[in-house]
């Protein structure tokens, strides 16, 4: 966020208690570099609209739209209408999803939620030369890209950043059952905890037990396999759920007596998933870029105004793509008046540092944010839960 920007932001929140967030920016006239409105433009956001992750799209939506209320709904000075399409469950659907924006002229992509979407329409954004900045699926096998960008993290960094920590925190007798949904995502993070933790450590020497990877799984779908690696009598569970499957889990777990400490990717304990887990969330342990308790000058400029229009706190979900607009937005900037895709792909690769809310971060060469990592902790706040930091794992990217 430019000096402006901030500035305009904390005016915003300071006319959000008496007039409300659209009535505050309707009257910005900082905005944009120049002098007339430039000409309009259409991004093209793709995410879940039912199922299990439908909850997860909502966030990212609210995030990227959060960002235009801040700027008088433009990025880069142009006026934006922002083009919506389900991306589904599948690499089928999702590429549908990007072939009808593309069709609709868009100047640029943003969200994916599903790695295995991510995965499926890689060759159409790329061909297409039209970039998209991914604001959540982000698996490491996404490689050599042009035309792809990410801003929230690649999956095996929640599995390195829990690896170190958990090697040396936990004792030598220890044993780790880890638990993990048969998708594209979670060999990513097996792969990443093993690789800090140490391969050959006996205290994560049992195979890991795949579960389903439905997305909205039911009410037993995971009692087998839970049952499988408690039979291990396990001292600590390394888990990778998200969304509805997430809370299934969680409630299966303590439905099989399980109450030792649990850790995972902070996925699991995200939005209103932590709010459907209620008292089974309490001291789940995360690894994440992201908590809406951090302290810093662009946290408290979003996580405020989030609260003020949504009632309630933002996720990482809402706050990659909160990011995901703000480097559209710049990149336009830098791209000039009358921007092509491949301009604004290129202005991509010449931005700095990002004031974030999750801290600075940037863009590595792999086209993926270089960031820290925090352990949070699900702790009772009031009548809520919520995912409060503990401590600061790593720089990772």
């Amino acid at each position: 966020m430019s000096q402006m920007n901030r500035r305009r932001a904390l005016q915003l929140l300071a006319a959000l208690g008496t007039t409300g967030l659209v009535a505050a920016c309707g009257n910005d006239t900082d905005e944009g570099s120049g002098g007339g409105a430039r000409s309009p433009i259409k991004i093209g956001l793709i995410t879940p609209q039912a199922g299990g992750l439908k909850a997860i799209g909502e966030e990212i939506t609210n995030g990227f739209q959060l960002f235009l209320d801040l700027n008088q709904q433009q990025l880069g000075g142009h006026p934006v209408t922002l083009v919506t399409a389900d991306e589904g469950e599948s690499a089928k659907t999702g590429k549908a999803a990007v072939d009808e924006l593309l069709r609709q002229g868009v100047l640029a992509l943003t969200g994916v939620v599903n790695s295995a979407v991510m995965l499926g329409i890689r060759d159409t954004v790329e061909q297409a030369r039209v970039p998209l900045i991914g604001s959540n699926a982000s698996p490491s096998t996404l490689q050599s890209v042009v035309y792809i960008w990410r801003t929230s993290y690649v999956l095996d960094e929640a599995g390195r950043a829990l690896g170190g920590y958990l090697r040396d925190k936990l004792p030598a007798n220890s044993r780790v059952a880890m638990i993990m949904p048969e998708n594209v995502g979670a060999p990513d993070v097996v792969r990443g905890f093993r690789q800090e933790f140490g391969a050959s450590d006996r205290r994560i020497g049992d195979p890991v037990v795949w579960t389903t990877a439905a997305t909205n799984p039911g009410k037993t779908a995971f009692v087998s396999d839970i049952q499988k690696a408690l039979s291990r009598r396990p001292s600590a569970v390394f888990c990778f759920f998200a969304g509805d499957a997430g809370v299934e889990f969680i409630k299966q777990l303590r439905n099989e007596g399980y109450r030792g400490p649990v850790y995972a990717p902070g996925f699991l304990t995200e939005g209103t998933a932590l709010d459907s887990m209620k008292n089974d969330a309490l001291n789940i342990q995360t690894a994440l870029n992201y908590s809406a308790d951090l302290n810093n000058t662009a946290n408290r400029v979003f996580a405020s105004a989030y609260r003020k229009k949504h009632n309630t706190s933002p996720t990482t979900y809402a706050m990659a793509s909160y990011d995901a607009a703000q480097v559209l937005h710049q990149a336009i900037d830098l791209a000039g008046e009358n921007p092509n895709p491949q301009q604004v792909n290129l202005a991509l690769g010449k931005l700095g540092q990002i004031d974030s809310p999750r801290g600075i971060w940037q863009f590595n060469q792999p086209r993926t944010p270089q960031q820290k990592w925090y352990l949070r902790q699900v702790q009772r706040d009031g009548q809520v839960t919520s995912n409060v930091v503990v401590t600061e794992l790593a720089t990772l990217g």
